[in-house]
């Protein structure tokens, strides 16, 4: 059944940006100090959760919805197999996962309590009752144990974790042996035409959609801004090696609007 909802580790470390988690002093083109960051990135999620999977459709004129289905593909979940789904509050990834194989054990863990609480909602709504839980908590501190862990999903989330890498390391220490690691985000154009056309319509009609919208314009101005704060595809591979992955490797999705990472704990 879909569990209440349990209050997670909220605490971070103090380690101020640096070689190891440069993205840590930045929230989108401001510099913050890394306990400010994710307590703004918390404010924003609290804001749109009620709006985000509709701004979601209209920012990507419905095209995040094939990449998640690919993304969801390539996991192959088997039955019975738990899989833990960080920053995936509204449910979308979790429920994908569902419908292709029923019987495996799902927790879906985000930051932000609203979120979490519109996911529940959904999934009660779709008579999702078994084999479905929901847990608040921080992706760089899971309220999660060991080596527990078969697969490790997250969407369009990492690059709003305060500390990119110790996130990558939290994902390593609750996955099995064997288990998988799988990220679907946005990432860096691969066409110089493309990037141009697709740099321009992010900034100028996105905030606009979320003023409208979600009547939130910072949030998705933010939200611009930290897509081109993340690391390109060869260097968040990179980082997921310094992790410990190993068969790590990336594909992308649209010339590169977004891409899936994977790797493995061996």
């Amino acid at each position: 059944m879909v569990a209440p909802m349990i209050e997670g580790d909220k605490k971070t470390a103090d380690a101020e940006p640096g070689p190891r988690n440069p993205e840590a002093g930045w929230f989108g083109d401001r510099a913050v100090e890394p306990r400010a960051k994710t307590e703004m990135v918390h404010g924003v999620f609290d804001r749109v959760a009620r709006r985000y999977d509709l701004m979601n459709d209209l920012m990507s004129a419905g095209t995040h919805r094939l990449w998640k289905t690919s993304f969801v593909a390539q996991v192959k979940l088997r039955a019975n197999e738990r899989s833990l789904d960080v920053a995936g509050g509204t449910g979308d990834i979790a429920f994908r996962l569902k419908d292709r194989t029923p019987a495996a054990d799902i927790t879906i863990c985000d930051l932000t309590e609203a979120m979490v609480r519109v996911g529940r909602d959904r999934a009660f709504d779709r008579g999702l009752v078994h084999g479905l839980n929901v847990v608040v908590g921080n992706a760089e501190a899971l309220p999660i144990a060991d080596r527990s862990i078969d697969a490790y999903t997250i969407a369009f989330g990492l690059r709003n974790v305060t500390r990119v890498d110790d996130a990558l390391a939290e994902a390593r220490r609750v996955l099995k042996p064997g288990g998988r690691f799988f990220c679907l985000e946005f990432s860096q154009v691969a066409l110089p035409m493309l990037r141009r056309a697709y740099d321009a319509y992010s900034f100028a009609v996105i905030p606009r959609l979320g003023e409208i919208v979600a009547r939130d314009r910072d949030s998705y101005q933010y939200l611009v801004e930290s897509i081109r704060r993340f690391p390109d595809q060869t260097e968040l591979e990179q980082r997921m090696n310094q992790a410990g992955f190993r068969h790590t490797r990336w594909r992308n999705l649209s010339a590169g609007i977004a891409a899936i990472h994977s790797g493995w704990r061996i």
